[in-house]
């Protein structure tokens, strides 16, 4: 079996798979719905998220944010479920700084604050998520 089989195998079933791992999964998957609510939803998607009323070139720039958004949902599932702990650990260098990213945003009126304020809170309560389940799972071994 090649290692490419054993990848795929391993998309289908994570047998093994750690709890961190499963962490930033389960965090790819809401960020995959997201993105892909925004793609195929970008009126409604504005609308739960109290933006103003989007104007055609607006709504295609929201779906181009969703592709974007759901490609990286997946790398975190795909990641979460081969159990890349490589990624899980450069997860938890970048999603804490979403927050100071979001707040820049907002400052600079680029975007609205409950946009800004619920990024920040998914964010950096799935860093705190993975954090704390890698930390156990640490402790755990030594």
């Amino acid at each position: 079996m090649t290692p490419t089989d054993v990848m795929f195998r391993r998309l289908l079933s994570a047998d093994g798979q750690s709890r961190f791992a499963k962490t930033v999964e389960v965090f790819g998957w809401l960020i995959l719905i997201e993105g892909s609510a925004a793609l195929f939803f970008p009126h409604a998607s504005a609308a739960l998220l109290q933006l103003p009323p989007l104007v055609e070139q607006a709504s295609n720039y929201v779906r181009l944010v969703g592709i974007l958004v759901s490609g990286l949902g997946m790398l975190y599932v795909v990641s979460g479920r081969v159990n890349s702990e490589g990624f899980v650990f450069a997860s938890l260098l970048d999603r804490p700084l979403v927050p100071f990213a979001m707040a820049i945003l907002w400052y600079l009126s680029i975007i609205p604050a409950p946009l800004a304020l619920l990024f920040s809170i998914q964010d950096f309560g799935s860093f705190l998520w993975t954090l704390s389940t890698w930390r156990s799972e640490r402790q755990a071994v030594n």
